[in-house]
């Protein structure tokens, strides 16, 4: 199965098994401890915001706030 397919393949998993199969990708390919405990800790905001736990910022919003 090439990239591609198995790309496709996953974009038709419901949102829950797609967070959970990009966790294990990106867990399979981190090594130091720091790097996956900084990586698990933006897994985890990417889960808040996708699953409305969290409200994430509008462009005009996160622009203004670098200011």
């Amino acid at each position: 199965m090439s990239t591609k397919e198995i790309s496709s393949a996953a974009l038709e998993l419901p949102p829950e098994e797609r967070l959970e199969l990009a966790r294990r990708l990106v867990e399979s390919v981190v090594e130091p401890a720091s790097l996956k405990e900084a990586v698990a800790e933006g897994i985890r905001r990417i889960e808040d915001i996708a699953t409305g736990r969290v409200q994430g910022l509008s462009e005009e919003e996160y622009r203004a706030a670098l200011r």
